[in-house]
């Protein structure tokens, strides 16, 4: 692309930020606009459920770059206003100060926002996670003795049960479902959770979803749909997040649980990209179309964008990559599986340092570390190749894993891009 292209990009968090530093790299030297709705700096999420909610890293720490880099860079921030329209005809953007942004090619990195609870009342000492401000509000009020209840048993809620436990407060979660992590591990994955925090002494509720957050001046109960009542100093509602499609949808972009994009980040509308995520895109890997709130995802499709805009045309297509601090738990996963998908173990996970798999038609489509990020690595070769592999060798301790990773993948065939 000629110097004298523009590129603007909607979402000035992790995606926004990455694509607009990978233009640069590629060599792209025209103009690029970043906007986003938050005063701060761009920055990653994973740390605002466990050390900076812990107080053990700087709010800072989690910026993606300081403020001298896009000065550098020359990248354009424009905090602090939304996009409210899409002017597509135009090529415009619409900003919530009143301005137009001109584009040549716009790229919506707009990311998600945490599910609202219904009903909820806004009430003092009820809480989301999902900003730095969320986290600052939340880190000032988990005092040591205080009475937590977190609605919702997903990833989200329960870093930050393990959270405040370390921060010395009683916690319970409540979950309507029958399992932890319902929508995103099989069940035997979710029972190993279960067993760390009923070790730790978080208080589990499950099967029995919330019914009404109590109180008058300030939160001081959860009733449960049984009508038991949990006392409550505070309240944290971690039910899952909502991607933000509709500034795409309005301006009449495709959309399925995401806006709906092509391999290369291309959405329906003409001179639109999207990344992060927001976005519904094929996987040929795990051959269907995803929606990933991940890290990983959120960073690496921004860059194969930003590559594409430049003129690459390369495919985006990873192995879904996802991690977790709980406690004294570091749980890592690649690939994805359903809650009913049958786990074989790699080590005893009631030891605290275990790899579980799950296989379809003889391959492996999911492997889960705990304590064990180093080398469940290897396993994510087996996904990449779609190798069949040997369900009882990979669980036998007495064999080098790294030794049957190598000769299943110089076996197989990768699956056709």
């Amino acid at each position: 692309m000629s110097a004298g292209r523009r590129i603007v990009i909607v979402g000035a968090a992790q995606a926004g930020a990455r694509c607009a530093e990978a233009l640069r790299a590629e060599g792209f030297a025209g103009r690029i606009v970043l906007v986003g709705d938050e005063k701060h700096l761009p920055y990653e999420r994973p740390a605002l459920s466990k050390a900076v909610l812990l107080g053990e890293a700087a709010p800072e720490s989690t910026e993606v770059h300081p403020r001298a880099f896009y000065d550098e860079k020359s990248i354009e921030l424009r905090l602090g206003v939304r996009a409210e329209a899409i002017a597509t005809s135009a090529q415009r953007v619409l900003l919530s100060d009143g301005a137009w942004l001109t584009y040549d090619r716009l790229v919506l990195c707009t990311g998600s926002r945490a599910r609202p609870l219904a009903g909820a009342p806004d009430l003092p000492g009820v809480h989301t996670l999902r900003t730095l401000d969320d986290c600052a509000a939340l880190a000032r009020a988990l005092a040591p003795g205080a009475r937590l209840v977190v609605i919702g048993g997903g990833f989200i809620g329960l870093e930050v049960a393990s959270s405040a436990v370390k921060r010395g407060l009683a916690v319970a979660v409540v979950e309507r479902q029958d399992s932890l992590l319902e929508r995103v591990v099989p069940r035997a994955v979710a029972a190993q959770v279960e067993r760390l925090h009923r070790l730790n002494g978080v208080d589990l509720h499950l099967g029995r979803g919330a019914q009404r957050i109590l109180g008058q001046d300030r939160v001081t109960g959860v009733e449960l749909q049984d009508g038991s009542v949990l006392p409550a100093d505070l309240v944290v509602i971690g039910i899952g997040i909502v991607p933000n499609t509709e500034l795409g949808e309005a301006a009449g972009a495709r959309s399925e649980d995401g806006l709906v994009v092509d391999e290369y980040g291309r959405t329906t509308l003409a001179n639109v990209w999207a990344a992060g995520d927001v976005t519904s895109h094929p996987n040929p890997i795990l051959g269907r179309r995803v929606r990933l709130e991940s890290w990983q995802n959120a960073q690496n499709q921004a860059i194969a964008v930003a590559r594409n805009l430049v003129g690459q045309e390369r495919r985006y297509a990873e192995v879904p990559w996802f991690w977790s601090d709980q406690f004294d738990a570091n749980i890592q996963m690649y690939g994805l599986a359903g809650p009913g998908d049958a786990v074989a173990w790699r080590g005893d996970p009631a030891g605290g340092k275990a790899i579980g798999f799950a296989f379809a038609g003889g391959r492996l489509v999911f492997a889960v570390g705990f304590n064990m990020g180093g080398e469940l690595r290897l396993a994510r070769r087996l996904i990449e190749t779609g190798a069949e592999v040997d369900a009882a060798a990979l669980c036998d301790p007495a064999r080098k894993l790294k030794d049957i990773v190598s000769a299943a993948a110089a076996s197989a065939v990768a699956p056709a891009a």
